[in-house]
C-alpha cells in the first residue's frame, strides 16, 4: 500500500492482504534460512514423533505470522500518519518472509496450517485496529510488547524443537532475530510499552491461541 492512497483504496488493499494472508501462497524476498548458513549441522531425517512435534510447533509459528500480518496491516490502516503507516507496511512486508518460510516447512514436515487461521486473523486485526486508533506512541508500544513476547515464544520453541531438526531451527532463529529488531525499531520510533495489566492480557490471549493452534 502506498502512502498517498485514497482511504477506500487502502481499505480494499487491506482486505486483499487479509485474503491473501489466510488463503494465498507466499513468496519470500529473502533467501530461505538454512542450517548451513546459521552454522548448524545439515538436516537429518526425523522420527515420526519428532516430525509430529516439529509440525505442531511450526504450525503455531505460522499462526503467529498470520496474526502479525493482521496486526501490522490494521495498524497501518488506522494511523493517519504517512510515516508511521510506512513503518508498519515495511514490517508487514518482512513478516511475509516468515509466512513463506513456515508455510514451506509445514509442507516438508507433512503438516498443515491451522484450520482456524481466518479466526486468528480477524481477532488480531481487531486488536491492531484498536491499538492503531490510540495514537502513535501507544500503537508503537503495542508493537514493542507483541514482538518481545513473540521473541520469547520463539526462543521457547528453539528449546522444544528436536535437536536434529536443524531445518526448522534455522527458520525459527532468523524469525526470532527479526522480531527482536522490530521491537527495537518500534522503541526507537518512540513507542511506549503498555501498562502491566495490558501486557498480562496479551500474554493470556497468546497462550490460548498457541495452545489451540498446536492441535487445530
Amino acid at each position: 500500500m502506498t502512502q498517498m492512497q485514497h482511504p477506500i483504496d487502502r481499505l480494499l488493499a487491506t482486505a486483499e492482504i487479509g485474503l491473501r494472508t489466510v488463503w494465498g501462497h507466499h513468496h519470500a524476498r529473502r533467501p530461505h534460512p538454512t542450517p548451513e548458513a546459521s552454522g548448524q549441522m545439515p538436516a537429518v531425517e526425523l522420527s515420526p514423533a519428532e516430525q509430529q512435534l516439529a509440525g505442531a510447533l511450526m504450525r503455531v509459528n505460522h499462526v503467529g505470522e498470520v496474526c502479525a500480518q493482521a496486526l501490522y496491516n490494521a495498524q497501518a490502516l488506522a494511523t493517519p500518519d504517512p510515516a508511521l503507516r510506512a513503518h508498519f507496511d515495511a514490517a508487514a512486508a518482512e513478516e511475509v518472509d516468515h509466512l513463506a518460510w513456515t508455510e514451506q516447512r509445514l509442507k516438508e514436515l507433512g503438516s498443515r496450517p491451522s484450520l482456524l487461521n481466518p479466526l486468528w486473523y480477524a481477532g488480531a486485526f481487531a486488536i491492531g485496529l484498536a491499538a492503531g486508533r490510540m495514537g502513535e506512541r501507544t500503537s508503537l508500544g503495542f508493537v514493542i510488547e507483541t514482538e518481545r513476547q513473540v521473541e520469547q515464544h520463539l526462543q521457547s520453541h528453539l528449546d522444544r524443537l528436536p535437536a536434529q531438526d536443524s531445518a526448522s531451527r534455522a527458520i525459527v532463529t532468523q524469525m526470532r532475530d527479526d522480531e527482536a529488531r522490530h521491537a527495537r525499531d518500534a522503541e526507537s520510533a518512540g513507542g511506549v510499552r503498555p501498562p502491566a495489566p495490558v501486557r498480562w492480557l496479551m500474554r493470556a490471549a497468546a497462550k490460548v491461541m498457541t495452545g489451540t493452534a498446536h492441535h487445530i
